[in-house]
């Protein structure tokens, strides 16, 4: 069992000049949360091996067994819990095939597309419950054609190819996973005019480089025939319901209009393994490809073509309206039930998941075994804790989406921050992303919890190694269920995972297997999140003041605002109204800081208590604040998203761009260079400005 010191029970910030101090009758919980006498990685590994016994693919019966454990786990450890269910759109292969006709003499090749399992793979005999390889909401269809090797299938790359006289239209294209959403290769694909498109994992991104490296179970890359599913559907929730929830009987579009949205492709493609690609390629011929484009030790020689190769790819699927089912679970507060701190992780898979998403499953499940412990020991929270285990995230953010929309007006009014972990471990290394205002919250957090790899130091010493200050992403990503919380209805939320990318990424080798032996072989990982996760709650629920600092909000916008000056120079664009909205919203963070101290420094913690209309005013601002970024037009052409600071880039899904609204209207501006499409920058920036302006007097709590 991993053991971890007990860490002081006080956190004072070194970045700025207030504390985050909760209760003190509280502190000795949180610091009792984070001990070895809770912590326990037995049972972690014991609920990641339980998630992850069959394939489990949203929809499924295994699915639903999984939904049944997660349930009466959290029943047994006192929670009351509950299953929200929504009826979705999913959709699942019928029947795929892919054949290269290759020059003469060299016979066409009929690929098998399966992953093979390995001499005493442990899931041999349930292997046949995984899915066929394919894209989730792919077009039906068949495509003949040469084939054009177009790298990672990202728009600089066609650029590249454009000035290389190369044409994709009409053609098949074959792209490589590793910098965009597979969904963003597809479109991008069919906008340049291909028909078809096969996406494969190179063995230089995920099989260790080529050369004499082993592959799963010897080692930890992904194996010849191993193959990356995953949706291609570019938009969040049940596309048939876009903006309102998949309830029994609720109405929905037609497929007819489900493809006139824009968010499901219009043409076929297939995820295929390395080992696939590899015959591709040699299959091509034509221009030497750039060494970026390059495959890895040992790899053939990567040219453009079109062909002389030609692949005929035909994927037939069925769309399906299946049953969903999220867990929740609820810890009610004792001071203030109506504000709610919740934690959320998905639980479906395309395969066994015991990275993705069952890491965080089985975390998700110790941080609540923690909390039990806690009850009995008398600790109530001040503010409601809710468990979410949302389904079909793997579909397009299903689960999680259907619900907020479902729950819009309460939780807009009501949820503190949300708390995501997809992925808890793929590997070493912390990471988080977060809205700006819990920054300094995953600072301290960080600093309580021992690094797992190295108990000489905590995770935060580890975190900054390499850096003099911890790396902190942001949210604009559609990545995982923080998406509709942040970027719908403009909620606080972090994110934290250990590891960066993992090799077998939605492939059948992702299984306990794989864990067990490379992504966390003590589990001591797994316990490091569960701590720094719950610690993370236990301070958002029990802090008489919230833990936001909006400083490090206005930094961040204005180091935005530093990169967009370039792009708008001399071209009649004006960013006075952003910069002075922004010098408007470090004002507001500044006083409400002040208020804070003077809160914390001129009374006693007994009469603060006492004084809590004011300190109920405070924390109002402090968390409707963030929803002052949204507006309800949403982004042009992309309504769904209402948050005008964060969201997904319009190439990919997984980019986070800061100011996404002007950067649409920038890309568009600069392709069309007309005056109207300048002056469509300009508004954009107005409306940013705007919502900035919005948060500031949220802050400040007066009326103009």
């Amino acid at each position: 069992m991993f053991k971890a010191a007990i860490a002081s029970f006080i956190i004072i910030a070194t970045s700025f000049s207030f504390h985050f101090w909760p209760l003190p009758q509280k502190s000795s919980y949180h610091s009792l949360f984070i001990s070895n006498s809770l912590s326990d990685n037995e049972s972690i590994s014991n609920h990641l091996y339980m998630l992850t016994r069959r394939p489990h693919v949203a929809g499924s019966e295994a699915n639903a067994e999984a939904a049944a454990y997660v349930l009466s786990t959290l029943t047994s450890y006192n929670i009351p819990s509950h299953i929200a269910s929504y009826d979705t759109a999913l959709t699942y292969p019928v029947s795929r095939s892919l054949v290269l006709t290759r020059p003469s003499p060299d016979p066409p090749i009929k690929f098998s597309l399966q992953q093979e399992v390995y001499e005493g793979d442990p899931y041999a005999d349930v292997a046949n419950e995984v899915q066929p390889t394919y894209h989730a909401y792919a077009k039906s269809g068949t495509a003949v054609g040469p084939v054009v090797y177009v790298n990672y299938g990202r728009v600089e790359d066609y650029v590249t190819l454009k000035e290389m006289g190369v044409n994709v239209s009409g053609n098949v294209v074959l792209a490589r996973y590793g910098e965009i959403y597979r969904g963003d290769i597809v479109e991008n694909a069919y906008e340049e005019g291909a028909i078809g498109v096969l996406i494969f994992t190179d063995r230089k991104d995920y099989g260790g480089g080529g050369g004499d490296v082993k592959w799963f179970p010897d080692d930890k890359w992904m194996p010849p025939s191993g193959v990356q599913v995953g949706s291609v559907y570019n938009g969040a929730g049940d596309p048939t319901t876009p903006g309102w929830p998949s309830t029994e009987g609720c109405e929905r579009l037609s497929d007819e209009e489900v493809e006139r949205a824009g968010d499901v492709p219009l043409i076929p493609s297939l995820p295929i393994s390395w080992a696939d690609g590899d015959a591709i390629v040699r299959s091509i011929g034509g221009q030497v490809a750039s060494d970026a484009w390059q495959g890895g030790k040992d790899a053939p020689v990567y040219r453009i073509g079109p062909g002389p190769g030609i692949v005929n790819l035909t994927y037939n699927g069925k769309q399906v309206l299946s049953r969903i089912e999220n867990v929740v679970g609820i810890i009610e507060g004792a001071e203030e039930p109506d504000r709610f701190v919740i934690l959320g992780n998905h639980r479906d898979a395309w395969t066994f998941g015991a990275v993705d998403p069952n890491s965080g499953t089985a975390c998700l499940l110790e941080v609540a075994e923690r909390l039990w412990k806690l009850q009995k020991k008398g600790w109530k929270p001040r503010r409601t804790i809710i468990f979410c285990n949302w389904d079909a995230e793997e579909y397009g953010l299903i689960g999680s989406t259907e619900w907020v929309e479902e729950n819009r007006q309460m939780l807009a009014s009501r949820v503190v921050a949300y708390l995501n972990v997809d992925i808890a471990v793929g590997g070493a290394g912390f990471k988080a992303s977060a809205t700006p205002q819990l920054d300094e919250l995953l600072i301290q957090a960080a600093k309580q919890v021992p690094d797992p790899d190295n108990s000489s130091q905590t995770v935060y010493d580890s975190w900054i190694s390499s850096t003099d200050n911890p790396a902190i992403g942001r949210l604009g990503g559609a990545g995982s269920d923080y998406s509709a919380f942040v970027q719908h209805i403009g909620v606080p939320a972090a994110d934290i995972s250990f590891g960066e990318a993992y090799p077998v990424y939605h492939s059948m080798y992702d299984d306990f297997i794989w864990m067990n032996k490379f992504g966390d072989p003590m589990f001591q990982r797994h316990v490091a999140v569960a701590s720094i996760w719950g610690l993370l709650a236990l301070k958002l629920a029990d802090n008489e003041i919230l833990p936001f600092d909006y400083l490090p909000y206005a930094l961040e916008l204005q180091r935005s605002v530093e990169s967009l000056k370039d792009e708008v120079a001399n071209r009649g664009i004006t960013l006075v109204p952003l910069v002075k909205s922004i010098k408007e919203l470090e004002t507001a963070a500044t006083k409400i800081n002040e208020e804070r101290k003077a809160l914390e420094g001129s009374k006693s913690w007994t009469s603060m208590c006492k004084d809590s209309q004011k300190v109920r005013e405070l924390n109002d601002r402090l968390m409707m604040t963030e929803r002052a970024f949204t507006d309800r037009e949403g982004l042009p052409g992309r309504s769904w998203y209402k948050h005008l600071i964060y969201a997904p880039s319009k190439h990919n899904d997984y980019g986070s761009t800061s100011f996404p609204g002007i950067d649409d209207a920038l890309e568009k501006a600069k392709n069309l260079n007309t005056a109207d499409s300048w002056h469509s920058v300009q508004h954009e920036i107005w409306r940013v400005a705007r919502v900035i302006t919005q948060a500031s007097l949220c802050l400040k709590g007066k009326l103009t």
